[in-house]
């Protein structure tokens, strides 16, 4: 028996070695490689659109990018004999590099964004424009260019130009969005800026730290802007999301910097652009120190659990200014800051898909009546202070009362920061939207409107009723052509002749202006 057994072992060892020396074709009739893990990777969002509206900018200047609050200091104004007509294109690229080399612990991200206007410029050298006859135009602008580690699981740490977005998620691993329904929905921080922030992922809790050099001016000089931040949120339960946020701002540059001549921070005419209150200091330098305490929740935020899905929020500005008294050269305090908005958004999905929903958009902010007579500052602060635009609340479902996304030179709307010059502001917006054919085509009707927290001189709280509709087909997966109309009647407010504030509620006009209006068919692609 013993004999039997080393036979048949040395057989099988005999057989498997004759095996091992067979090409595997002679059993696969083609070899089917691993996919290659790709280092350098690319996305771009694509948009076209063509516009008609009773909307332009006054000034001959303003050709290219238009940004700012519609009938403040950007010149632009609305008219009842004059149509705007035009085309307009942008481009997002984004590059991200991620060697092998360090096994996915590190990657670079570089994102750029080309615009402009049909036929506007060529042979120059300028952003928003370059697709005149021939083009040849140098127009690139750098969005962001910036590094993110991740030294262990759910550590992620970004380092350079960066997304500056106020809320918990991370701006590169998140559909953009869920970050306009979440958190502070952008209305406080939207936009770019260069620092180091560091951020931690667990299964139930999200915590983000940041610090941000917003302006740097002279380097050897305390004349810098800079920003801390610090965010948290905690899944209570399966629906339920609670968070809470901490901001700091500390501008010691007395309006030196910021966006071409205008300058930035509480003393700058940045401020009648984006609609902002003007902290009217004249020539005298200040210091300010500013800081947000907030909390925000959610539930179902994604809309996936079950029907219905609520946000909102409460956010607080408190802080202090001190202007610089000449007879002792010493800086004294000139005001002091508290100002208070809060948010409440609910959505119903009545139907099969995402597009199948009623929704209500509720915001409220505090309003000053008295300018800083009193010594302190009782309205809101926000990011557009220091930027251009700074902060982007563009998901309440209005398209000219309050800002939409589907824009490329033109952001103009009749409330583009929600401190609303100072004025404070209550505001609503209801929409209805449709699944006409599933994930297919889809429509939407929806209606605002607005009341100011303060009653301007010779003006009303009213400010005014929108009524807008779109419809959208989808090509394929982040690809659609949209139909989108819009039509605001103006109220009251706009009859204001306030001579501090009359030129940036109405635009310098004598009476209310022509209620505005917009129409625009739009191409988008998100390709990856």
């Amino acid at each position: 028996m013993s004999i039997r057994i080393i036979r048949l072992v040395v057989l099988l060892l005999w057989s498997s070695q004759i095996m091992a020396q067979v090409p595997t074709t002679r059993y696969f009739s083609k070899e089917i490689p691993e996919k290659a893990d790709k280092e350098l990777q690319f996305f771009a969002y694509f948009i076209n659109q063509g516009v008609s509206s009773n909307m332009y900018a006054r000034s001959e200047f303003l050709k290219g990018q238009v940004v700012g609050r519609l009938f403040g200091a950007n010149t632009t104004s609305t008219s009842d004999s004059l149509t705007s007509v035009y085309f307009e294109q942008r481009i997002i690229p984004f590059f991200i590099y991620q060697p092998k080399l360090f096994n996915g612990k590190a990657l670079l991200r570089a994102s750029f964004e080309i615009d402009w206007t049909w036929g506007d410029a060529a042979y120059g050298v300028g952003g928003n424009i370059g697709s005149g006859i021939s083009a040849d135009q140098v127009n690139i602008q750098t969005q962001n260019i910036e590094i993110e580690l991740n030294p262990s699981k759910g550590w992620f740490i970004n380092l350079g130009l960066q997304r500056l977005f106020d809320t918990p998620y991370n701006p590169y691993r998140t559909l953009f969005d869920k970050m306009t329904n979440t958190g502070y929905r952008l209305a406080f921080w939207g936009t770019d800026g260069v620092g180091i922030s560091i951020r931690k992922d667990w299964d139930y809790l999200r915590v983000k730290g940041g610090f941000y050099q917003l302006y740097e001016n002279s380097v050897e000089a305390d004349d810098d802007v800079v920003l801390w931040e610090l965010m948290a949120e905690k899944d209570i339960s399966r629906t339920w999301k609670w968070g809470a946020s901490a901001w700091y701002l500390c501008d010691r540059a007395m309006g030196k910097g910021g966006v071409s001549i205008l300058g930035q921070g509480l003393n700058s005419l940045l401020s009648s652009y984006n609609g902002t209150y003007f902290f009217r200091y004249g020539t005298v330098p200040y210091h300010a120190d500013i800081v947000w305490l907030g909390t925000f929740f959610g539930r179902n935020t994604d809309h996936w659990i079950d029907p219905w899905m609520i946000t909102g929020f409460v956010n607080m500005n408190i802080g202090k200014a001190d202007t610089l008294q000449s007879s002792n050269q010493t800086y004294v305090k000139a005001h002091d800051v508290m100002g208070i908005a809060a948010n409440l958004r609910t959505s119903y999905r009545y139907g099969q898909t995402l597009a199948d929903a009623v929704t209500l958009d509720l915001w409220y902010t505090s309003g000053d009546g008295n300018g800083l007579k009193d010594g302190k500052y009782t309205g809101v602060i926000t990011g557009n202070q220091w930027a251009s635009p700074g902060a982007i609340p563009i998901s309440s479902g209005a398209y000219i009362m309050m800002p939409h996304g589907n824009v490329v030179n033109r952001y103009t709307p009749l409330i583009a920061d929600i401190s609303n010059m100072g004025y404070g502001l209550m505001a609503a917006t209801l929409t209805f939207s449709r699944g006409i054919i599933p994930n297919r085509l889809n429509a939407r009707i929806g209606a605002a409107f607005a009341l100011s927290g303060v009653e301007p001189k010779g003006g009303g709280y009213f400010m005014g009723a929108e009524s807008n509709a779109s419809i959208a087909y989808n090509f394929g997966p982040y690809m659609s052509l949209e139909l989108h109309g819009a039509y605001v009647g103006l109220g009251d407010f706009y009859k204001s002749n306030e001579s501090s504030h009359g030129s940036a509620i109405n635009g310098g006009l004598a009476g209310k202006p022509s209620n505005p209006w917009t129409a625009f068919l739009v191409f988008k692609w998100l390709m990856f």
